[in-house]
């Protein structure tokens, strides 16, 4: 068995080839609900796939998993077990073994003390994916977790980055390293704007994503006499309240409920605005996808949000609600922003659709970004490689 000491520093290679040699991947994900994690590992785990590697899809059976195998990727439903369990380690060691695997990445908390667990005992080049910098404290389990696996840290973006480095101050800085999320942009921009204009939101219906806060703003929007539909795409902890809190303010014949959806781009292709009122972000899929289909971005400036933003639209990007609001929710930086795309004539919008379109496509399509993440995976390999050869 490999040893558990830490190999040397991975080095971003400006030179290094293009082209790898196929890996073999093992992409794991033990979460219960579905998240932008999950869309993000199906996503990368195709591309990569296309990109002529075999990338294994490990988690619990269920949607996850299903979604993985009608998108032609090997998808194996597991059980993970309590941390550290004996017999779900050897599981997993047994199908690394089997299938080859070059590189382990898991999501935060069971599958890193599982499937994790297991890479670092064969010496496999483990890859811990960060969704949000507070997804791990830093109790003394957390810390002799990672001081024992040791696993290298992929973040979304800088944001996410900056705060795993704050919230465990132990890992080595060398150890992090940022890809940006991403999507297929659409073809071409829409060349289309609705009257009335539509809005979509397809976010989790939970709190952090600050639904309840928008609503009373759409409401007091529509109490000015401004002409809309918002369709909003998603379910979630807050659903029944949220659909009450909109019978509440009027705003029932102006709201569209999609539920659970695995064909978002169909409600986005529908929409000419895309609303993030979220008060907590990393770098949002659901924020990139509706920019890749051509859709106008209205958003609350947390987390990474900025560093997706298209130059030039930075008037729709809004302060937070923890900054001071209004008593008057229409006055509100959410509201005056979606008054003003409101009030623009169709040649501004589609202007402003196209550079949604254009940035997320130059940026953060996800061809651009599974290069990046497949010569990451490649860097570690080799590397990994050269330190298990015989001095």
């Amino acid at each position: 068995m490999h040893g558990f000491a830490r190999p040397e520093p991975l080095k971003n290679k400006a030179d290094m080839e293009k082209n790898v040699r196929p890996l073999r991947l093992a992409l794991c994900n033990a979460t219960r609900s579905w998240g932008g994690v999950k869309t993000w590992t199906l996503e990368f785990g195709r591309a990569l796939m296309e990109r002529g590697h075999t990338v294994h899809i490990l988690g619990r059976s269920g949607a996850f998993i299903e979604r993985a195998q009608s998108m032609g990727l090997p998808a194996h439903a597991c059980r993970f077990g309590p941390d550290f369990n004996p017999a779900a380690i050897a599981r997993f060691m047994r199908f690394y073994r089997a299938k080859g695997i070059d590189a382990v990445l898991v999501n935060v908390s069971q599958d890193l003390r599982s499937a994790g667990s297991a890479a670092r005992l064969l010496g496999i080049p483990l890859v811990q994916r960060i969704g949000m910098p507070d997804d791990m404290r830093p109790t003394l389990k957390v810390r002799l977790v990672h001081r024992l696996l040791k696993p290298e840290y992929l973040c979304p973006c800088h944001f996410i980055a900056d705060g795993l480095r704050e919230s465990l101050p132990c890992i080595p800085p060398e150890s992090v390293t940022v890809i940006h999320s991403a999507k297929t942009p659409a073809p071409e921009p829409q060349r289309e704007v609705r009257s009335p204009l539509r809005f979509a939101t397809t976010s989790q219906l939970n709190p952090d994503k600050g639904h309840d806060m928008l609503i009373p703003v759409l409401a007091a929007l529509k109490n000015r006499g401004y002409d809309f539909i918002w369709h909003v795409a998603g379910t979630g902890e807050q659903e029944h309240m949220l659909k009450t809190l909109c019978e509440r303010h009027g705003l029932s014949e102006r709201t569209r409920w999609h539920g659970f959806t695995q064909n978002v781009r169909a409600v986005l292709d529908a929409c000419d605005v895309f609303v993030l009122p979220s008060r907590t972000e990393g770098l949002p899929n659901t924020l990139l996808e509706a920019m890749g289909r051509g859709l106008i971005p209205v958003a609350c400036a947390v987390g990474g949000v900025h560093e997706a933003w298209p130059p030039g639209l930075e008037p729709l990007l809004v302060p937070g609600w923890d900054s001071p609001q209004p008593d008057e929710p229409a006055q509100s930086p959410m509201g005056r922003a979606l008054a003003h795309v409101l009030e623009q004539d169709n040649d501004t919008l589609l202007s402003w659709k196209h550079a949604a379109w254009q940035h997320c496509g130059a940026h953060f399509s996800l061809t651009v970004q599974a290069e990046k993440l497949e010569q990451y995976f490649a860097r570690l390999v080799a590397r990994n490689e050269r330190n298990r050869r015989p001095s």
